[in-house]
């Protein structure tokens, strides 16, 4: 089971951060850190898929078998550099394949538009957004040691254990029925 986390923040530190790295240290996922991943600004010209980090990220969205996408919400929304690296895939990538959705408020409230924004773009891609979403707001992270707390960190297992399911679901089921090993 190949699971992506596409960290949506552009910021190199916070809590987007620190949400999707503890998904990946826990559940041993593959990463993509757009605030360090050298993706260009999409264009939508054809020149730029043979960019090689262009190629990377369509490569491990390929592999994948699950993805999990995490942002902050900016202004109402998904982060920019998260929309801009979806932009670079599509229904090859993301047809039938699980997706949970996380992101993270910034004051207390919000949140719930990331996720929604989130939801329409992976609808335009026929990915299978999983029911589950998460929104962690600030009092669930401990800024002293830059981790998730406890009800955090139990929140995020739930969340994954549903994507789990489903993509033991993806793999059993859809993903032979596509001719895909």
């Amino acid at each position: 089971m190949k699971i992506l986390v596409i960290n949506g923040t552009p910021r190199k530190y916070g809590r987007t951060r620190i949400a999707a790295n503890y998904i990946v240290e826990k559940y041993e996922t593959d990463y993509v850190d757009l605030a360090t991943f050298d993706l260009p600004l999409f264009n939508g010209e054809e020149a730029q898929g043979e960019l090689s980090a262009v190629k990377e990220l369509r490569k491990l969205a390929m592999e994948a078998d699950a993805f999990v996408l995490t942002s902050p919400e900016y202004h109402n929304g998904m982060s920019g550099a998260l929309k801009n690296a979806l932009d670079f895939l599509g229904g090859k990538q993301f047809k039938h394949k699980p997706t949970a959705l996380l992101a993270v408020a910034g004051g207390g409230k919000g949140g719930m538009n990331a996720l929604q924004n989130m939801r329409i773009v992976m609808r335009g891609v026929y990915a299978n957004t999983i029911p589950k979403q998460l929104i962690l707001d600030p009092p669930g992270f401990n800024a002293e040691t830059k981790t998730l707390n406890e009800k955090s960190k139990e929140q995020v297992d739930s969340l994954m254990q549903e994507l789990i399911m489903y993509t033991k679901a993806y793999i059993q089921v859809i993903k032979p029925q596509m001719g895909e090993q």
